[in-house]
């Protein structure tokens, strides 16, 4: 393994300060917060760092709980707070989503598939479900989005449908549907190009640190079944979940439920 110097990680900041240095001769405005991006990352980058060789010399069941909850919580939020439109315990909802799914194939990979033992082992479980977290809770907020804005706007042809004598999953499904299909564009994309447009983080690090190509090609391809896997089920469970919180059991759209972001 190569290990990084501050002299090396200074030469990388230097490639980011070169686009800056093009932004401001050409007045696009991004210097200010290309720097302001770069110290974020290095800070958090750090501070994310000394917490995790902490975090994982203890390897208790006891610092997992709280950690999880706090990650999924956090992704949770995020996840909403990208929709334009939002509804009342949607972040509730989102949490339950990713917890569910999140937690399920974080466990079922270390468990499973890679038999970690201990299975909830905190150096392989906190590494998987972030990978899980980051890339759901775009699905899921795409989803969101899609959804709830649908709604909003199809809400008169939704209610012409109820009307004339479909039921709410009927009026509903097509919403639904293209919600969750949109959730899972970036995912599949991913899976379409990968290996030919881009190589991936995890396998790019493994290989940098000397595994073999090959073996460093099945654990890639282990993270790609996993993040469209949590990905699926994520949108597929929120979009179930915006369908019960929406529709009551009158067969009617609750429209008025659907708020703006502020």
């Amino acid at each position: 393994m190569i290990y990084l110097s501050t002299t090396d990680l200074a030469i990388s900041a230097a490639l980011v300060l070169v686009a800056g240095t093009v932004s401001l001769v050409m007045k696009l405005g991004l210097e200010r917060r290309l720097l302001i991006a770069m110290v974020r990352t290095v800070i958090q980058l750090f501070i994310l760092g000394y917490s995790l060789k902490i975090v994982f010399g203890l390897d208790s069941p006891w610092v997992l709980l709280p950690l999880v909850l706090f990650m999924v919580g956090v992704a949770a939020r995020a996840a909403i707070k990208r929709s334009t439109y939002t509804f009342k315990g949607a972040v509730g909802l989102s949490f339950l989503t990713l917890a569910a799914c999140g937690l399920i194939t974080t466990f079922a990979v270390t468990g499973a598939v890679l038999r970690v033992d201990p299975w909830y082992s905190l150096p392989h479980v906190i590494p998987f479900l972030g990978m899980i977290l980051g890339n759901s809770l775009t699905g899921i907020s795409l989803a969101v989005d899609s959804i709830l804005e649908s709604f909003k706007d199809k809400s008169n042809l939704i209610e012409m449908e109820l009307s004339l004598g479909a039921n709410r999953w009927e009026a509903a499904r097509d919403v639904l549907a293209n919600g969750i299909r949109r959730g899972m564009i970036p995912t599949i994309n991913s899976m379409l190009v990968v290996g030919i447009v881009f190589i991936p983080g995890m396998m790019t690090g493994q290989v940098l640190a000397g595994v073999n190509p090959v073996e460093a090609a099945k654990y890639q391809i282990v993270v790609m079944f996993m993040l469209t896997a949590s990905t699926a089920s994520g949108c597929i469970l929120i979009a179930l979940l915006i369908y019960r919180s929406l529709f009551n059991a009158k067969h009617q759209l609750e429209i008025t439920k659907i708020l703006k972001q502020e």
